[in-house]
């Protein structure tokens, strides 16, 4: 299968920074106490203006994350509490966070296959395939399938997070969600362009998500690289 994929809507500019370093906040690749760079070697570093940066430290001040010190500089403050908009995706670079980007393969609105577990109560699902990336890295090929019954999917208006776009788009949100890791052979569909070919055997997570319903909303599959990437769960 070759690479087509469609244009998605990338979160915010400002956004990207503030999840980024939240993902290496959570990686330990950023302690508690740590003095970040200054704002224009950061604003460099990340390809923006000191503007935009300034409002991607805000997110963190919020949360408690960051703390100003006028004079001084901008100090790393570690917390339990922080919520970041992949704070359910678990594949981290080697050493740490890497920040989730992804091509949308294809999107359909099809019936589930008897092969598929059961969840939601349509007969009938969307289907995304998506390649995922950390920090521009290809780590991991993905098949979502979302309930028909939680609604249509617009490829046009899909972002990196996908739940980020339920909550926007359709109107909830996932509150949990049951992972189960093992491996698995890489699907004949996957793009020439990642890593491992088809039938390569790879790390793999099953994922059942659920809403604010008792059936399961979502059910995905990802296989993903372990020469790249790492399945992390931290227990706070």
């Amino acid at each position: 299968m070759t690479d087509a994929p469609i244009s998605a809507t990338s979160i915010p500019l400002y956004l990207q920074i503030s999840e980024s370093l939240i993902r290496e906040i959570a990686a330990g690749r950023l302690v508690n106490g740590e003095r970040l760079p200054p704002e224009r070697q950061l604003a460099t570093q990340y390809g923006t203006t000191v503007r935009t940066l300034r409002k991607a430290l805000l997110e963190l001040e919020k949360q408690s994350l960051l703390e100003r010190v006028q004079g001084s500089g901008n100090y790393v403050r570690s917390s339990q509490s922080a919520q970041s908009i992949y704070s359910m995706f678990r594949l981290e670079l080697h050493q740490g966070g890497g920040l989730p980007h992804a091509d949308i393969l294809s999107v359909d609105y099809v019936k589930k296959p008897d092969d598929l577990p059961a969840f939601g109560t349509s007969a009938h699902g969307n289907r995304m395939r998506r390649l995922r990336y950390l920090d521009g890295v290809k780590i991991a090929i993905e098949e979502i399938w979302l309930d028909g019954d939680s609604g249509r999917v617009d490829p046009t208006q899909m972002s990196d997070s996908l739940y980020r776009y339920y909550r926007l788009n359709l109107g909830f949100w996932i509150t949990r969600a049951e992972d189960r890791v093992s491996i698995a052979r890489v699907p004949e569909w996957t793009p020439e362009s990642f890593t491992k070919p088809a039938g390569e055997v790879v790390g793999y997570i099953e994922r059942f998500s659920w809403a604010q319903t008792p059936d399961a909303v979502e059910f995905s599959r990802t296989w993903f690289d372990t020469d790249k990437a790492l399945y992390v769960q931290r227990l706070t």
